[in-house]
């Protein structure tokens, strides 16, 4: 019944990079909707705070994908492919999903 996981355990790099994925995705998403907010439909101007929030984001995902490539088995191409899906809408949501977690790799058959 119980889960042999606790909730506050800390997250290992694997799970930080899922969740900066996740969270780079949205930031960027949220960041594009206030770009056609502002520029077509003259609303509110969001850019000058959420820019540098997704920035801040992409930064700790490169930073991120850098630590896990290694633990991942990425090569160079495959890290590259990781680095741009951030460059591309719901591109995080995948890189995020795709990953594998360091447990499942270890216990998997060869």
């Amino acid at each position: 019944m119980a889960s042999s996981a606790s909730p506050s355990a800390p997250l290992g790099p694997t799970g930080a990079f899922r969740v900066v994925a996740y969270v780079e995705a949205a930031t960027y998403l949220v960041l594009l909707a206030a770009v056609v907010l502002y520029r077509l439909l003259d609303g509110p101007d969001f850019i000058g705070f959420l820019g540098p929030v997704h920035g801040i984001a992409f930064l700790v995902y490169l930073l991120l994908v850098l630590l896990v490539r290694e633990g991942q088995g990425w090569g160079l191409w495959r890290t590259l492919v990781v680095i741009l899906l951030a460059a591309v809408p719901f591109g995080g949501f995948w890189a995020g999903r795709d990953v594998a977690d360091e447990d499942e790799r270890a216990t998997a058959p060869s």
